[in-house]
């Protein structure tokens, strides 16, 4: 079984970075409940299908952009916390945020992604 910290980067690099539709969506069954919950300042999504949906048109409008971890992942029993940057790879990033995940069972039930003020 997958630990918090696992979970926080599974989701930031082998979902949300992930470009090829396969790897995702492999990841993705691993990494999230059935009927997870994401939401993030544009909505909620509920679901793989949806959560995978929403990775892709991220990725979609950022090419040659990539995540990164901002930091280690701090965790809290079932909640996970994960600072990131989103930028071209080897420049500054454009974009920086934070992930916090709630976890049952080995996976995540309910993510939560902020984005952070420049």
């Amino acid at each position: 079984m997958a630990t918090v910290a696992e979970l926080m980067e599974a989701n930031l690099l082998r979902v949300f970075n992930e470009r090829d539709d396969e790897r995702r969506a492999k990841a993705i069954a691993v990494t999230y409940a059935a009927d997870v919950v994401f939401a993030d300042p544009e909505g909620v999504a509920t679901g793989r299908d949806a959560l995978n949906a929403k990775a892709k048109g991220l990725l979609a409008q950022s090419p040659g952009f990539v995540f990164a971890p901002a930091g280690p992942v701090l965790v809290n029993h079932d909640l996970g916390h994960l600072a990131w940057e989103l930028g071209p790879e080897g420049a500054p990033p454009v974009v920086r945020g934070i992930d916090v995940a709630l976890v049952e069972d080995g996976v995540i039930v309910k993510l939560y992604t902020m984005l952070l003020p420049d």
